[in-house]
């Protein structure tokens, strides 16, 4: 079989699989998402954190830190465990399991072990969590590459974060009425991480039921310290993909805010089961219905506009939470975070398999997460100094000078990928 073939018989199995595939990855992703939103919305876990810690902003920041430093040293180890593989199904159950037993640990924690010890299995959870999620990512965006056409991408995106943002919404609003309790308390943050386990765990199980092609051609082999040492020779070959790469991760700086606007806000209103509850819901709730519009306009304009608009709505709740903390303004605020970070979310992922070669695009997301997620790691970490020495307005500045670098720099320096095809 020649070559092109061989790729011809590729994509047409492609299509004739597409209808199974999508819905496959929509239920997966929708119960998936739902538990793993539940534990990285700036709601629940920055407060429970708070609360073992007895106040901290630092054990925050550090948290939350170590989360991403995890997802920062794995992407380029997973992208070398895939990359010359036939079939990557497999592997994402193994780490997709792994990522969810995670979830199980902060959930146990809370109910079994004493307050003091409970925090540091808990940071120690979120850890081991962000080592499998950054193995995970690049594990499963290589396979929704090879299964769902580019036209497509968005349309996915958009529907599996709607009805995902819905659950989370309903699972939130259950959550912070009936389980966190008034005061909140340990055991009342436990079930939900509990119920976050249940819901990745089925979604999960239901992603076995994709059926992956096998592509015609692959990467070589290569060992992980030769993979890594082809970064820079890679990063030299394609200028707007580097420049990509350094604009994802100064906007991903961004993420200093984002344990600190639920207590900023907190400070004057109350960080009640009640208010956790409507923050969530307000933030869910906008993820959730601006997915529509994101996944709208990528397949229509491509991910590189939803990328900027995702970063200047971004950029203009965070100034205005400095504006007014009255409880209306803060939920308008919650509103216009949720749906930025669903943008720049869909928008950062998608954009990385648009690039290269199919062969390559383990190695592009691995480099493009763990230069993400190394930015992620240091952001909640200098968060929390900021907030520890000079306030959380300071940590809200910062981010917004990340943010309006990052976005500057895909304007200046990074066109449409898809106008090189």
């Amino acid at each position: 079989m020649t070559d092109n073939t061989a790729e011809l018989a590729y994509q047409a199995q492609v299509q004739r699989d597409l209808p199974r595939n999508f819905v496959v990855h929509l239920v997966h992703g929708m119960l998936g998402q739902t538990g793993f939103r539940l534990v990285n919305t700036p709601t629940f876990v920055p407060a429970y954190i708070l609360l073992l810690s007895g106040g901290s902003d630092f054990a925050v920041g550090l948290a939350l830190a170590l989360q991403a430093l995890g997802s920062t040293l794995t992407p380029m180890i997973s992208a070398n465990l895939v990359g010359h593989r036939q079939r990557v199904l497999p592997m994402g159950i193994v780490t997709g399991g792994a990522m969810r037993l995670c979830v199980l640990a902060l959930a146990l924690a809370g109910f079994f072990l004493p307050q003091n010890v409970a925090l540091y299995a808990v940071i120690a959870s979120l850890g081991l969590f962000g080592l499998f999620a950054g193995m995970q990512i690049v594990v499963f965006q290589t396979l929704l590459a090879k299964v769902i056409p580019v036209s497509n991408r968005g349309k996915l995106t958009g529907l599996r974060n709607f009805l995902a943002g819905i659950t989370t919404a309903l699972v939130a609003w259950y959550g912070g009425h009936y389980l966190l309790g008034e005061p909140p308390s340990v055991i009342g943050y436990s079930w939900i991480f509990l119920i976050s386990f249940g819901l990745t765990s089925a979604g999960l199980l239901f992603l076995a039921l994709v059926r992956e092609p096998v592509p015609p051609t692959v990467a070589a082999r290569q060992r992980l310290w030769q993979q890594i040492g082809s970064v820079p020779h890679f990063l030299r070959q394609d200028p707007q993909f580097r420049h990509y790469v350094v604009a994802r991760a100064l906007t991903t700086m961004g993420r200093m805010a984002l344990p600190f606007y639920i207590l900023y806000a907190g400070a004057s209103i109350g960080l009640s089961g009640q208010t956790l509850a409507v923050l969530t819901i307000a933030f869910t709730l906008a993820a959730t219905l601006s997915n529509l519009v994101w996944g709208a306009l990528a397949d229509r304009s491509g991910f590189r506009v939803v990328f900027l608009g995702s970063v200047l709505l971004w950029i203009a709740a965070t100034l205005a939470l400095l504006l007014s903390r009255e409880y209306w303004a803060v939920i308008v605020v919650f509103v216009g975070i949720g749906a930025a970070q669903e943008g720049f979310r869909i928008a950062a992922m998608n954009m990385t398999l648009e690039f290269g070669h199919r062969d390559q695009l383990p190695l592009r997301l691995g480099i493009a997460n763990s230069s993400a997620e190394a930015a992620g790691a240091l952001a909640p970490l200098l968060g929390g100094i900021l907030a520890t020495l000079l306030g959380y307005e300071s940590v809200f500045l910062a981010a917004t000078a990340f943010l309006s670098a990052g976005a500057l720099l895909l304007i200046l320096r990074v066109p449409e990928p898809r106008q090189r095809h």
